[in-house]
């Protein structure tokens, strides 16, 4: 991992967001790609998504609309263990998500005059899953259950197609999905799949969502940025990142530990250690060459963690640390700390944070209850992870009387001249006007 040392500087907001590692121009090449993609998936579309699965998946010839008896067979042979921890997850996430849908509130303006804040689920959700380089069964979960806690009717679902499964989608994929119910499931990956529900393919039953959701590579992110004002998004959850922010007295077997669990999801993950003790720092890289080397993917490990997107920052002191993460905005930030509980108060900018070293972002990725769907980028400067609110848009009713729209006459009169929208005005008055007398 490469070495970022911040000591001794006083950086302006833009000075460290410049510092911040980024592998910008992987992003840019990606939406590039994903855009050219999602124009010709909506243009060709089936035609376009087959041809994609031969290049990308190399798969032909295969059922995109899944049959139901694919997903009743794979819950049929999915292993108990397997089963008992996803329908453990399901429960945890629905807990979880029901915090996350507001209550209707009605405010009273005056006498008859009144508005209702309530909140409408979206009709239809395209959950996208990734299946390539790891099989995400808990995306499932983390997807669907909030839009089914949130109230929406249609939910669909796309994966790619495995060549190791004969083109069908990997069979722990099916078994979540049915599970919940899910039996609208389409053998679709990448960024193929992210055009698809936004523009619908009707030659294999697709009609067009309301909102895409899910998780994937830097070209699925981007492609969800492509569809931009077509459809609604989560936030463009593209590959995965995690910012450690440690103290002296934190363990460097278990940072390096976190750090290797995500780098192993993609060679475009991003892994980045913040601290202000440079032994600690010394120990958590050696530690890091030490376990990669161990771990199952070390290759895809190695590749993330020597990329331009991965690096140990050595800072000044804890506020340092502080602003370094917060320009940074990471997807997944754990905080070993000695007064972590108390500190995460400073952290403002991730899309979710993990509180000591007894906390690792793995447990947030299947069992903690939180969702795993998180803004990468540095999006959560601005953006929320998913949850049932990213299915649900807020509506206010307005109901006056007449009593109440007297009240508000003058006002609305005295605006619309202002503005000169005199029409405006007149609308109102029309309340006011004799009604005229229709002779017989």
């Amino acid at each position: 991992m490469q070495t970022i040392d911040l000591r001794g500087r006083s950086l302006s907001t833009a000075e460290m967001l410049a510092a911040v590692p980024r592998a910008t121009a992987a992003r840019a090449e990606a939406l590039a790609t994903a855009t050219e993609i999602v124009e010709d998936v909506r243009v060709r579309g089936e035609e376009s998504l087959r041809e994609q699965a031969e290049r990308f998946d190399r798969v032909t010839g295969h059922a995109i609309r899944v049959p139901r008896e694919h997903l009743q067979e794979a819950l049929a042979a999915v292993a108990p263990e397997v089963r008992a921890a996803l329908e453990a997850a399901i429960e945890r996430v629905r807990r979880g998500s029901a915090a996350q849908v507001p209550e209707d509130r009605e405010t009273q303006i005056g006498p008859g005059a009144r508005i209702v804040q309530r909140w409408q689920p979206v009709g239809r959700v395209g959950v996208y899953i990734p299946g390539g380089k790891a099989p995400l069964a808990s995306s499932v979960v983390m997807n669907v259950v909030p839009a089914q806690v949130a109230g929406v009717g249609s939910i669909a679902l796309a994966s790619p197609p495995q060549q190791s499964e004969g083109g069908r989608i990997h069979p722990t994929i099916l078994a979540a999905a049915a599970l919940l119910g899910i039996d609208e499931v389409y053998a679709i990956g990448g960024a193929g799949a992210i055009g698809a529900f936004a523009h619908g393919v009707s030659a294999v039953g697709l009609d067009p969502v309301d909102v895409i959701s899910g998780p994937g590579n830097n070209f699925v992110a981007s492609a969800k940025r492509a569809v931009a004002g077509v459809v609604g998004t989560d936030s463009e959850a593209g590959a995965t990142e995690i910012l450690i922010v440690a103290d002296d007295q934190a363990d460097p077997r278990l940072i390096a530990a976190d750090l290797i669990s995500q780098a192993e999801h993609d060679e475009q993950a991003s892994a980045v250690f913040v601290t202000d003790a440079p032994a600690l720092a010394e120990r958590v890289a050696h530690e890091v060459e030490q376990q990669a080397g161990r771990t199952r993917h070390a290759e895809r490990v190695r590749a993330a963690l020597s990329g331009p997107q991965s690096a140990i920052v050595l800072v000044d002191d804890r506020a340092a640390a502080v602003a370094f993460s917060n320009a940074y905005a990471p997807e997944h930030l754990e905080l070993h700390l000695v007064d972590a509980a108390q500190a995460a108060a400073s952290f403002t900018s991730a899309g979710a944070v993990f509180v000591g070293d007894q906390t690792p972002v793995s447990l947030g990725d299947y069992m903690a209850g939180s969702n795993h769907v998180l803004p990468t980028g540095g999006q959560a400067r601005y953006a929320s992870g998913l949850g049932a609110y990213t299915f649900l848009r807020p509506q206010q009713v307005v109901a006056y009387d007449h009593a109440a729209l007297t009240e508000a006459r003058a006002g609305v009169a005295a605006l619309a001249s202002a503005e000169l929208l005199p029409a405006h005005g007149e609308a109102v008055e029309a309340r006011f006007a004799p009604v005229p007398v229709t002779e017989a």
